[in-house]
């Protein structure tokens, strides 16, 4: 497999994973949004039941888009080119997406584990928004990288086998 087929499935799973990850924060965005109706009690039953797996998918999409967008930025080093630095800028918003759910997310995913349902913390919401607003930020991060990667994309020149024959 040639240099550039290579560099050509990467970026194409450079689009699947981080668009894949994107597209997951932002579901579990617009559901985390539409429970702000709700009481303590619903918000923590909700956040229980995903606990149970959500983590182990955000994992399995955002370490490949991680791994994916890092080796794209080592295979366009050489150009420096605007597609490099979009590129570039893409992990360095995984990146970014990452530390803020360790920092702010983790931590409340496991404070929230601990709940009991019936009975929520009293400082519940105000918990809640502070997983919100890290959610969205990491959303909003995500988002931006799968557009960075998408735009540094479209910039590649398609190269097609040339279809006359070789002279002999």
């Amino acid at each position: 497999m040639s240099r550039l087929a290579i560099q050509s499935v990467v970026r194409i799973a450079g689009l699947v994973f981080v668009g894949l990850f994107a597209g997951f924060l932002t579901g579990i965005l617009v559901l985390e949004l539409s429970l702000r109706q709700f009481s303590s009690t619903v918000y923590a039953q909700l956040q229980q039941v995903a606990l149970v797996g959500l983590p182990l998918l955000a994992s399995v999409l955002l370490f490949p888009a991680l791994i994916v967008t890092a080796a794209l930025v080592l295979m366009e080093l050489k150009t420096r080119d605007r597609a490099f630095w979009l590129v570039a800028g893409a992990l360095a918003l995984l990146l970014a997406a990452l530390i803020i759910t360790l920092v702010v997310n983790v931590p409340i995913n496991l404070a929230e584990a601990g709940w009991n349902v019936s009975n929520p913390p009293g400082d519940w919401a105000d918990i809640r928004d502070r997983w919100q607003v890290g959610h969205a930020v990491r959303t909003f991060a995500a988002l931006l990288a799968f557009g960075a990667l998408s735009v540094a994309a479209a910039r590649q020149p398609i190269r097609r086998r040339s279809l006359q024959p070789t002279p002999a």
